[in-house]
């Protein structure tokens, strides 16, 4: 059956197309919350946004493909001014959606990584957020530490949201079918409303260690010490081996040694 909208290359697009599957996505965010605002991101042909448009009366799809944009408003058009052409990365998120909202898509996998950073950047907001990924990002999300795909946004996003992977994807539910499996998360918001430190030196200290993750920490971040010679068990570790709290405690560590 021919697509009604054409996956393009450069937005990254491949379309779902197992109905099984697509309810299962959405049920996975609507068993844990039916009256918050859902905004779907990058909604493409529809299949998930069929099980929300018309039950949800928060509900918000955001494409930045003109075509998928034109498709739907024609389809839904009765729910028209619920389907924008925006790009989530870029829009008001409070603006548009209010100062809760959930998040939903099968989320262009090139973007992912930048969809999960604006999450972050929301997470006062967002208690929500179910999406497919490629599985091997997928799998470093929900990754525990010790682990050699545990990495900045494993931690990142661990301190704030309990992480699930619901199910892996295999190549043919998508049109067309991309070269690697993919698989669905579920985030769940915390309890933590802010760390036991500086939380900008935080994801600082994480990305630091984790762009050097083949030394120590000790040699990682040393410039950041008045004593190289300084003795704390945790900089002799790799960052994968830290857990969140791991990281609270290092960043506390480096903000009493910091080089003035």
């Amino acid at each position: 059956m021919q697509q009604p909208v054409r996956a393009k290359k450069h937005l990254g697009q491949h379309f779902l197309n197992d109905e099984t599957i697509a309810k299962n996505i959405v049920e996975a965010l609507l068993e844990k919350d039916k009256t918050t605002t859902i905004v779907e991101v990058g909604p493409g042909t529809g299949v998930l946004t069929q099980y929300m448009i018309i039950s949800q009366d928060k509900f918000i799809a955001l494409d930045v493909d003109t075509e998928s944009i034109a498709f739907l408003k024609e389809k839904y058009s009765a729910q028209k001014e619920k389907v924008l052409l925006a790009d989530f990365l870029e829009t008001d998120l409070i603006k548009l959606a209010g100062s809760k909202f959930n998040v939903i898509g099968n989320f262009p996998y090139n973007i992912s990584s930048q969809i999960m950073f604006k999450v972050l950047d929301h997470k006062n907001e967002v208690d929500f957020v179910v999406g497919m990924f490629q599985k091997e990002v997928a799998m470093r999300l929900a990754e525990k530490p010790g682990s050699k795909v545990y990495g900045i946004l494993s931690v990142l996003l661990q301190a704030y949201y309990d992480i699930e992977y619901l199910f892996t994807v295999q190549e043919n539910a998508f049109t067309p079918p991309p070269k690697v499996k993919s698989a669905v998360i579920r985030l769940t918001r915390n309890k933590v409303q802010s760390l036991d430190c500086d939380e900008v030196l935080f994801k600082k200290v994480v990305k630091t260690t984790f762009n050097q993750r083949r030394k120590t920490i000790r040699n990682s971040i040393r410039v950041l010490f008045n004593n190289n010679e300084i003795r704390y068990p945790l900089l002799d570790k790799r960052p994968e081996q830290l857990s969140v709290a791991q990281f609270v405690e290092l960043t506390k560590f480096v903000t009493e040694n910091t080089v003035n």
